[in-house]
């Protein structure tokens, strides 16, 4: 009985430090941003928007 009870405290120990590690882990990340000059949506978007007034 006491040794179920041991080893399910482990590894919730241990699924606990896991989840920790990871959230962490991920917070540290750093993310980065395309310049707007480079961004092919907002190129597609323009020419479009061109288009559109010629054929008007």
């Amino acid at each position: 009985m006491y040794t179920v009870l041991i080893i399910s405290v482990i590894i919730v120990i241990v699924v606990l430090l896991l989840s920790v590690l990871t959230t962490s882990k991920a917070y540290q990340y750093k993310h980065t941003v395309d310049s707007i000059e480079n961004n092919p949506y907002l190129q597609n978007q323009d020419m479009n928007e061109n288009e559109d007034k010629k054929s008007e």
